[in-house]
């Protein structure tokens, strides 16, 4: 249920967003949007997991998932009214808000109900479910607009995707509280404790201090939604038409799944240990970086800003040349996948406390949120193609060997019960 949640809303955000500028022709406005997005979430994921324990998570996943439906429809009116920009910018900064919340009840659920043995394949399935949303959503699109010579996707696309959104309001409604959950083990999910809101908010300080080590992930997280904009709009956006965006976007989602399936049981394979598995991980993360990166950079050597305001040639699936570049981007979404997988399970590495791991997730979900607003911004205001794929490539190597020391010294065979608490 928690995985159909984020197919509904956050899904449906990825599938309109991994069309290039949310769909439309001048992709501005959208970026400008998912800066003052980013920038309200990374605030209110700070304070998400305080939010989260002293409400508990079937009401901050219900609240969580209402901004999603405002983006939609903000984009709905946005194509029916051009001069609505400020709308769409507006909410923007409210779905910042609600995101702030959503992603840290279910970082902390999706974390908290399995196992020690089955972290790697809970996220698996978890990413799998959220990214068929996307997959689904884009299909939508493309059907919709298959035979459109038009540069923006059309109102229906908006109106389907919005029903969905409203659909996934809902479904936290009737969702079990997780204090009634228990593991497949027979061991029951710790409670989440309900302290004043002055001892939650220390709490984001105590989980930063009794746990120093989470600051050496904190250039990962960073890097884990700057690649987005290059890919989305950079790429995507700028060189294909409409209706293979939609197909784009669709292939890359589906990779997604495969890819976090993949990586999941990788890191749940009982068979290697624990620590092993770790490197592993980042081991194939470093490859799939340096595949991804020096294959892209051929591509886009080839193309500005200026060239494609003097009308470059847009391409189409039936083209000669698409082949190789759609393989590109399913290599992009495996790695993008595959990254969130291992820097949740890392994460999980470390605590099996529902309390701890929502701090942990709201630190994520922050700074993540905090480079997306910044390079989300640095397109809308039109920075060059290549300084915003240079800044893609260099900061995800540069979160991988920030990780390493971490791993080495916190990535145990066993969560030491000195980890399940504050």
């Amino acid at each position: 249920m928690l995985g159909f949640v984020c197919f509904m809303c956050p899904g449906m955000f990825n599938a309109l967003n991994g069309l290039g500028g949310g769909g439309q022709i001048d992709p501005t406005t959208s970026a400008n949007s998912n800066s003052t997005l980013y920038a309200t979430f990374a605030v209110f994921s700070f304070f998400g997991g305080s939010i989260n324990n002293k409400i508990g998570a079937r009401w901050t996943l219900f609240i969580g998932t209402m901004g999603y439906a405002l983006n939609t429809g903000s984009y709905l009116a946005y194509n029916i009214h051009p001069d609505a920009g400020g709308f769409v910018i507006a909410a923007g900064a409210i779905c910042g808000i609600c995101a702030g919340l959503l992603w840290t009840a279910q970082g902390s659920l999706m974390l908290a109900y399995p196992t020690e043995m089955q972290k790697g394949q809970f996220i698996g399935i978890f990413w799998a479910i959220f990214n068929m949303g996307a997959v689904i959503g884009d299909a939508v699109s493309f059907g919709q607009n298959y035979h459109s010579s038009a540069g923006s996707v059309n109102n229906g696309t908006y109106i389907a995707f919005l029903v969905l959104n409203v659909i996934g309001v809902t479904i936290p409604l009737f969702m079990a509280n997780p204090n009634k959950m228990i593991r497949s083990d027979g061991t029951r999910v710790t409670k989440v404790r309900h302290p004043s809101w002055k001892t939650e908010i220390i709490g984001l300080w105590v989980a930063l201090r009794t746990d120093p080590f989470i600051i050496l992930l904190f250039p990962m997280f960073f890097a884990s939604n700057w690649f987005y904009t290059w890919q989305f709009n950079d790429y995507n956006g700028a060189l294909f038409n409409i209706r293979t965006r939609s197909l784009n976007s669709f292939v890359y989602y589906l990779a997604q799944i495969f890819g976090s399936v993949a990586i999941g049981l990788l890191l749940d394979r009982q068979r290697l240990t624990r620590r092993f598995r770790a490197y592993a991980g980042w081991a194939i993360l470093l490859v799939f970086v340096f595949v991804v990166h020096i294959w892209a950079y051929f591509y886009q050597k080839d193309y500005t800003r200026a060239d494609l305001a003097n009308g470059l040639p847009l391409i189409d699936f039936s083209d000669s040349k698409y082949p190789s570049r759609i393989w590109l981007y399913i290599f992009c979404g495996l790695l993008d996948a595959m990254w969130q997988t291992t820097v949740y399970w890392l994460m999980g590495a470390m605590s099996n406390d529902p309390a701890k791991l929502a701090y942990f997730t709201g630190f994520y979900k922050a700074l993540q949120s905090a480079g997306a607003a910044g390079i989300w911004r640095g397109d809308g205001v039109k920075l060059p193609y290549m300084n915003i794929f240079i800044s893609t490539w260099v900061l995800l190597v540069a979160g991988l060997f920030f990780a390493l020391p971490m791993i080495q010294m916190r990535v145990k065979e066993h969560t030491d019960i000195a980890d399940e608490t504050m």
